[in-house]
């Protein structure tokens, strides 16, 4: 059996559409008169599948006939020599984005066609046309062709041939009629429950010639809720509809929503609108006179409209609540309190606002011991004491994760007012609970850019307080900004940088101080810009490891200082050594390793005159694991040295677990040595150190002639700095190497 087949065999168990690969045989209906639907769409499968999905189908007793077109310039033509048709399905999406939407304007503008029922069709979830389009074109529904199965395309399609039969048979009602696509208009103008609910009796009343009184009702529970009142009743707006407060509405609505349907009574009415979202209405209205069999028609095509109506105005609600408040806590979001911030800031006299992020400590560890459903009542429950226990003028928000937000005054939206939060514990399904929450504040009359502006520095404040000390606040300054700012300038012109090959190697000479011969360099990373300006790498390095740059910039670097070891032994120096700094986010990459071989086969470089430098901070986090990535690196060939040693906290054991080849003394205790006790006591331990685990040491840093010489006593075999020489370009180095030893090179 095709796939097709087998899909639609599966899918009509479950009342969907049909997809198969051949139309349906047409069904002639010559015989008898048929409701004209026009099918608008490129996608030929639909067509197919929609005629399917409707064959054999008739509206009260009347079939239904189908016109196709496969784009809209084609549709323009059909209805140019087409008349009577009923129905519009109508694809958004064909030549254009909004092909669609124009189409609907040039029906209802152009042609003047307002008694055909359009239902736009899309069959992209993601793809939502803008409401105003909607509201201005009257367009009668909308939906995705995926949530259009055969009962609910048939049942759609069936309301809107009875809404166009009605329309269309009450042509000497046309001033009612016009006043009821007013109505449907002007509901989606509104947002708010209560202004909808008004505007429904207001218009009701119209249609019936007299004042406007009655209420429009859901059910909530077991009783009714008031979301509109109009006349007498506007009064019982917001309240539980019950028999104590007007008998004759409570019976018209609650029979209304029980049988689904209207009912005219000689002294009240009760409409019925059925909502798709789970929630019908009713609109119970008493009468000065009975409701004439005219305006009973014209009130069911009014309510037909307005069931469409209310239903996208609680989409457009359900859209809102969604776009703008958390669907965990309630509260607002992100995206609200930027537009909170905004009106704020441009509020005068609101200068003195204080915008708060409260970030929970400890918050994944938490989610990682308890699950996830604790760590989600943990994250309402503090909602929850946020919203209960701040002053009421202030905002409270959930701006992602386990971050709060609270905006108000900075009198009452202090470190202290929300820190005192938290001394008690919070209480979780019964268990106590200890949370803790670290701050980051702005004081909005320090800032002069946007709210989304304001609420970057409050998180440049939360990362600095989080930075010095979990449980403590920051308050965000000018000057932090600007730093910031400079960080992400630099950012940017790096990766510029990079891509226009502004960064290049220097190469500073290793020296044996017994001979002061050379017998290796370090390549040194630099960075010059267009301008000639030299950038130096204490300020780029650390960007470049922050922003991930440094895994890219890491590779050229292995790739060129390899490259260059193979030109200086082409010029002689074969027993040349060339180092090359790897940072932590490099060497701990997954492809590290992949990418050090391929450096050392593309260039040829012997892998024994290689030596890498990881830091010793580097080296003693997670000592287990490094030691088996630096073994799988030692299996190239590589030599490893610990750079900066002394610095840290090396443990003895770890450090010989390591396997490593050499150690670095820092250049901050060489330049202690000549001066300080401690100095020279340090630089000593890890020269005896080295010679104990047998590993060779290199002092770097040195300077002065006295340096030297200390080092050389105290038995440091190896030294580099500017005694020696500079970092050097490639050219400047031959130079200096050919300095250093007269005579040609062996």
């Amino acid at each position: 059996m095709p796939a097709s087949i087998m899909h639609g065999v599966a899918a009509s168990l479950h009342d969907d559409l049909v997809f198969l690969d051949e139309a349906p045989h047409a069904l002639s209906h010559a015989s008898r008169p048929t409701w004209r639907v026009l099918i608008v769409d490129d996608d030929a499968d639909v067509h197919s599948t929609t005629t399917f999905a409707l064959a054999g189908l008739e509206v009260q007793e009347r079939p239904l006939e189908f016109l196709h077109a496969y784009s809209a310039n084609a549709a323009r033509a059909v209805l140019a020599r087409e008349a009577d048709i009923a129905v519009i399905l109508l694809d958004v999406v064909m030549e254009q984005a909004d092909a669609g939407l124009h189409l609907v304007r040039h029906i209802r503008e152009t042609l003047g066609m307002l008694d055909v029922r359009i239902i736009l069709r899309t069959g992209q979830p993601g793809y939502t046309p803008e409401m105003e389009a909607i509201r201005d074109l009257d367009i009668n529904d909308y939906r995705t062709k995926s949530e259009l199965t055969r009962t609910k395309l048939y049942t759609t399609v069936a309301a809107a041939v009875r809404c166009y039969q009605q329309l269309h048979a009450l042509g000497v009602g046309r001033a009612g009629l016009e006043r009821i696509v007013h109505a449907g208009t002007e509901l989606m103008r509104l947002h708010g429950a209560r202004d909808v609910a008004r505007s429904i009796l207001q218009q009701a009343a119209a249609l019936l010639g007299q004042d406007a009184a009655g209420v429009l009702c859901t059910r909530e529970a077991a009783a009714l809720r008031v979301l509109g009142g109009a006349g007498d009743a506007l009064h019982l707006e917001g309240q539980l509809l019950d028999a104590h407060l007007d008998a004759r509405l409570v019976g018209a609505a609650a029979r209304a929503l029980a049988e689904r349907r209207p009912e005219f009574g000689p002294t009240c009415l009760a409409l019925y609108f059925p909502g798709k979202s789970g929630r019908d209405f009713a609109a119970a209205i008493p009468l000065v006179r009975p409701v004439s069999e005219g305006n009973q028609r014209l009130l069911h095509v009014f309510a037909s409209v307005v069931a469409v109506g209310l239903d996208n105005v609680e989409l457009v609600g359900r859209l809102n609540r969604a776009a703008f408040f958390d669907p965990l806590t309630g509260l607002p979001n992100r995206t609200q309190l930027v537009e909170e911030l905004d009106k704020a800031m441009a509020t005068p006299g609101n200068h003195d606002a204080t915008l708060t992020l409260v970030d929970l400590d400890h918050f994944a560890e938490t989610n990682d011991a308890l699950g996830h459903q604790f760590g989600d009542q943990l994250l309402v429950t503090v909602a929850q004491r946020l919203q209960r226990e701040l002053d009421p003028l202030l905002t409270v928000a959930r701006i992602g994760g386990d971050i709060f937000a609270v905006l108000g005054a900075g009198a009452l939206n202090t470190p202290a007012a929300i820190h005192a939060l938290f001394a008690a514990p919070l209480s979780i399904d019964g268990q106590d609970v200890q949370v803790s929450a670290t701050l980051g504040l702005v004081r909005l009359v320090e800032h002069d850019g946007s709210g989304a502006d304001a609420l970057k520095d409050a998180d440049i404040a939360l990362k600095r307080a989080k930075s010095q000390q979990r449980g403590g606040h920051f308050y965000f300054s000018r000057s932090m900004g600007v730093e910031i700012r400079e960080r992400v300038r630099l950012m940017h012109a790096l990766r510029s940088g990079v891509a226009r090959g502004e960064l290049f190697l220097a190469y500073q000479p290793q020296v044996d101080l017994s001979t002061h011969r050379p017998f290796g360099a370090e390549a040194l990373l630099r960075w010059r810009l267009e301008d000639g300006t030299m950038i130096p790498p204490d300020r780029f390095i650390p960007i470049a490891e922050y922003s991930g740059l440094i895994v890219e910039i890491g590779g050229w670097v292995l790739r060129e200082a390899c490259a260059e070891l193979m030109r200086l032994r082409a010029a002689g120096y074969r027993d040349f050594t060339m180092s090359v700094n790897v940072s932590q986010a490099q060497f701990r990459h997954p492809h590290f390793v992949d990418v050090l071989r391929a450096a050392l086969a593309d260039s040829g470089a012997p892998a024994e005159f290689i030596e890498l430098e990881i830091t010793e901070s580097m080296a003693m986090e997670e000592p287990q694991l490094l030691a088996e990535m630096l073994a799988e690196v030692k299996r190239t060939g590589v030599s490893i040295a610990i750079d900066d040693f002394g610095t840290g906290f090396s443990s003895l054991s770890h450090l010989q677990r390591l396997k490593v080849d050499r150690l670095k003394i820092d250049r901050a205790f060489v330049t202690e040595i000549t001066g300080s006790a401690r100095g020279s006591s340090i630089a000593e331990m890890v020269i005896q150190l080295g010679r104990n685990l047998g590993l060779s040491v290199i002092a770097e840093g040195v300077e002065d002639e006295r340096q030297a010489q200390i080092l050389h006593a105290l038995g440091c075999p190896l030294a580099q700095g500017y005694l020696f020489a500079r970092p050097l370009s490639p050219q400047a180095l031959l130079e200096w190497l050919g300095s250093q030893r007269p005579e040609h090179p062996a």
